[in-house]
């Protein structure tokens, strides 16, 4: 089995082939940086193990002859006329959110914690966020 492990941003750089090489394959590959280390993943594996762990939890509710969404714990809802306007409109929010958790909700101390979910959006187009959301 080939490694990636560098100790410096120089030995990565030196060996960006074989880092993005092992990434793909879905073996470990890091980079050290002064007193920090990380991790390069392919972006697709990242995306599904995220989608598997961060649980949408999101509610769909009938009302008011429209329908709205909603993500428990979250400040991301939406409306629609449609039960798919509302899945649009939603996923559109999520990425205000992300937007924003990028530019400076990262550093408040109730958002932060949502790292994972962001990297989610982020990764995923609009039919994987659709099918994330609807999917338990």
């Amino acid at each position: 089995m080939t490694l990636a492990h560098y100790d410096s941003y120089t030995e990565a750089r030196t060996h960006f082939k074989d880092l993005l090489d092992n990434a793909a394959a879905g073996r470990p590959a890091t980079v050290r940086r002064e007193s920090g280390r990380a991790a390069v993943v392919d972006a697709e594996r990242l995306r599904y193990a995220l989608s598997r762990l961060v649980s949408s939890r999101a509610e769909v509710v009938a009302e008011a002859g429209g329908w709205s969404v909603f993500i428990p714990g979250l400040p991301i809802s939406a409306d629609g006329a449609t039960f798919d306007e509302a899945i649009d409109e939603m996923i559109d929010a999520l990425r205000d959110y992300a937007d924003d958790w990028i530019d400076h909700l990262r550093l408040a101390p109730n958002h932060d914690s949502n790292w994972g979910l962001v990297q989610l959006i982020s990764l995923s187009d609009n039919d994987q966020l659709r099918d994330w959301l609807v999917t338990r």
